[in-house]
């Protein structure tokens, strides 16, 4: 190996350490309590030295954030759809939704991170880099909309508030698994899965909704943050 090669390889691995320590400080401790001088004091570095691998607090963020985003989805649409060419589009939204709650038992650090603490940067800050995100929130929207057009789901029906309807719901099951507010002998697995059959139900039978859709990708660039959130 050369000397190149062996500078790029330690280079890599002490940007994996300060990912792993400042994610599991990040979520022991909340975005909010820990700084950079914290973190370098987990893997033993100065502070100065982790400004060379991250501009900031946020940037170490965000990096976790896209490891998180892609162990959820993968790195393409492609990805996104692997086994599930054979599905109808209604069997084919619930298998890729349920990877949501399954990545929530996978890799529950990244879960508590990217979805719980409300200290975190937005996403919608770093626009550029979330492309990816954008395209695979379409295409799931997108198998949505599929439904609704086959008549699977009733017609006026808005995919993208159906996608945030079973989002929500499973995202609820996660977070009562993981903050420990199950009663006794309450099965999260199930809860889970009859939060998802009992929304698309619901959905199903033609109940009109409240909930409205505004899309952020065309919201002014003076608009607050706030209403950027995605």
């Amino acid at each position: 190996m050369g000397i190149k090669e062996r500078q790029e390889r330690d280079r890599e691995a002490v940007s994996r350490a300060i990912l792993d320590a400042a994610r599991e400080l990040f979520v022991t401790e909340g975005y909010r309590n820990v700084s950079i001088r914290k973190i370098a004091e987990k893997i033993e570095y100065s502070p100065a030295a982790l400004y060379g691998y991250f501009p900031s607090k946020d940037d170490i963020f965000y990096a976790l954030a896209e490891e998180g985003f892609r162990l959820l989805h993968g790195d393409s649409v492609v990805a996104l759809n692997e086994g599930l060419e054979a599905l109808e589009p209604f069997e084919r939204i619930t298998a890729i939704l349920w990877r949501l709650y399954e990545f929530s038992r996978q890799h529950p650090q990244y879960f508590e991170l990217m979805f719980v603490d409300r200290s975190v940067p937005r996403i919608s800050q770093a626009y550029e880099r979330f492309a990816f995100l954008r395209e695979m929130k379409a295409h799931l929207v997108g198998q949505i909309q599929a439904c609704i057009d086959s008549g699977s789901l009733p017609s006026h029906l808005n995919a993208n508030v159906v996608f945030r309807m079973l989002t929500l719901g499973l995202m609820g099951a996660a977070m009562m698994r993981l903050s420990d507010r199950l009663g006794r002998g309450e099965n999260a697995d199930a809860l889970a899965r009859d939060v998802l059959a009992v929304t698309l139900r619901g959905l199903q039978s033609g109940i009109v909704l409240e909930s409205t859709f505004v899309d952020v990708d065309c919201l002014p660039a003076e608009a607050p943050a706030s209403e950027k959130a995605s």
